[in-house]
């Protein structure tokens, strides 16, 4: 993914040094130069929030609120930072969906992941287990967002348009899998937790009440 940010921006940073080549002196062009260079800077600074944004990821999860909060726009840096061949293919309703799916894995897995660590009812091995299932979603999640990108991108893949929906359109029932399958994990998970604090609740009320006799 890394490498692949990379080229998008010596992609435009080449773009903008041929448009500064051949510029004239005529006003309008110079003011369209400047105007390049303000969206490609605009453009760095939404690929360096994406870069951000993947090593929390990869760096750990005790800043990963961020995303979930809104700080790292998870959507919006996607998109706004693609070059994409035909833009209607990016406003692609499924293109949404997609990164929907993948702020939606990232935030509902810290939540649940800290409400059973905290909870204290599940055994550190039980809580690595939990993370080893977890790290292989994400690990293939991520791997559809670079293929996504690649789709999205014009000089990636010689496709057709058609052919692009077509793997848009599978992305989008992987990732929708992936959601599905994390939610039900995690309601499996969250009905041992309950059943575990309602037995450890009981031996407690039968403690108190041998303790009174």
């Amino acid at each position: 993914m890394k490498s692949l940010l990379r080229k998008i921006v010596l992609l435009s940073i080449s773009t903008c040094c041929l448009q500064l080549h051949l510029v004239s002196a005529q006003s309008a062009e110079v003011q369209q130069l400047l105007l390049n260079v303000e969206k490609l800077a605009q453009f760095k600074a939404i690929l360096s929030d994406m870069k951000k944004g993947y090593d929390v990821v990869f760096n750990g999860y005790n800043t990963i609120k961020d995303i979930s909060e809104g700080n790292f726009n998870l959507h919006k840096n996607f998109l706004d930072g693609l070059m994409a061949v035909n833009p209607e293919i990016a406003k692609y309703r499924k293109v949404a969906d997609i990164l929907r799916y993948q702020s939606d894995l990232l935030r509902e897995y810290r939540q649940a992941y800290n409400w059973f660590a905290a909870g204290g009812r599940f055994s550190t091995r039980e809580i690595d287990y939990v993370s080893k299932v977890y790290k292989n979603l994400l690990d293939q999640s991520l791997d559809n967002l670079d293929e996504l990108t690649m789709v999205l991108t014009a000089s990636q893949l010689r496709m057709s348009d058609q052919e692009r929906l077509e793997a848009i359109d599978r992305l989008y029932l992987d990732m929708q899998n992936k959601i599905v399958f994390l939610r039900d994990f995690i309601r499996r998970a969250n009905a041992v937790d309950i059943n575990r604090e309602k037995g450890l609740n009981e031996q407690e009320m039968l403690k108190r009440l041998y303790e009174t006799k």
